[in-house]
């Protein structure tokens, strides 16, 4: 913490202490009526946990404290029960089948999303766990793209293939998949460029690439996970829609949790879409990333500790 930011915490701690017990005197010294019901629904929309999930969690709410005095914990309490209930059914961990050679993992999103820092994060994971794996630098547009995969391929002793700049991402795939085939891989994991949703002609490549790996084993790709900014908040609901239905996405990452207050799109996404969530990103280490678990994701959106 930089000493400027230590002493505007400290300037401000009387202003920021009275409005915490401000907003706690608001539930414990009211009765849970419509009033308060609104405004916790508008609040939990400030997280982007977006109208139906608001709507549900405050209706779930009123139907056992409703009229009667609450305390803040116990409104916490509530929701990060019902929210880890919506939870549970898409908290579910990637599961590799030993018996497909290599898995095929491609890895889809918008630009500036994360896929290859996530992709070099799952790599390490992977390979922890005893398999072997081979990456392939699919975003061949990106001389950048290329350098950052290779250096995590250096860092956690993964090889990486790449073709030459502005090559047919396909033809890279299919060559890639090829030669993981004949090596006995375990795992194939295939970066993408990145591409807007509402980008037809991108879109339609990502198709192609789909397609040509089809032509190696009728399977792959095993699995398509969409990496998904948890900063653009209900953005991310029309990502989704767009890559589900070009792509086939099997499941989602949602990365940097920790540069938002927009967390709550985890929720939304949940309620609409059921999509697995594999795992959650909260920062640029090669440890940060980490399987998904609902529970401890709802106590902490809720700031509980994890043991209640």
């Amino acid at each position: 913490m930089s000493n400027w930011f230590s002493r505007l915490v400290t300037g401000l701690s009387k202003t920021s202490n009275k409005l915490v017990t401000g907003i706690t005197d608001i539930l414990t010294k009211r009765k849970l009526d419509d009033a308060v019901l609104t405004e916790l629904e508008d609040l939990l929309l400030t997280a982007d946990l977006g109208t139906e999930t608001a709507g549900k969690l405050t209706q779930s709410l009123a139907k056992t404290r409703f009229g009667k005095e609450v305390t803040d914990e116990e409104v916490r309490e509530a929701f990060a029960v019902d929210i880890a209930r919506v939870l549970e059914p898409v908290a579910r961990p990637l599961s590799i089948d030993p018996t497909a050679r290599p898995f095929v993992i491609l890895m889809v999103g918008v630009n500036g999303a994360g896929k290859t820092t996530t992709i070099g994060k799952l790599a390490k994971m992977i390979a922890a766990e005893g398999r072997s794996l081979s990456l392939v630098a699919g975003d061949t547009f990106r001389a950048a793209a290329v350098e950052q995969l290779r250096v995590w391929g250096a860092r956690v002793n993964v090889p990486v293939i790449a073709g030459a700049e502005n090559a047919d991402s396909a033809g890279l795939a299919f060559d890639a998949l090829m030669q993981a085939k004949k090596r006995g891989d375990d795992v194939l994991l295939i970066d993408t460029a990145g591409r807007l949703q509402n980008k037809d002609q991108l879109m339609l490549e990502l198709q192609k690439v789909g397609r040509v790996l089809k032509k190696v084993d009728p399977d792959a790709p095993h699995a398509v996970l969409l990496v998904l900014d948890a900063t653009v908040g209900q953005n991310a609901h029309a990502q989704v829609e767009a890559f589900k239905a070009m792509v086939g996405v099997t499941g989602l990452v949602m990365t940097k949790l920790d540069g938002t207050a927009k967390g709550g799109v985890v929720v939304a996404l949940a309620e609409k879409f059921g999509l697995p969530l594999h795992f959650i990103g909260v920062g640029e280490g090669v440890d940060d990333l980490r399987p998904f678990t609902a529970r401890s994701f709802a106590r902490s959106l809720m700031g509980l500790s994890p043991e209640g």
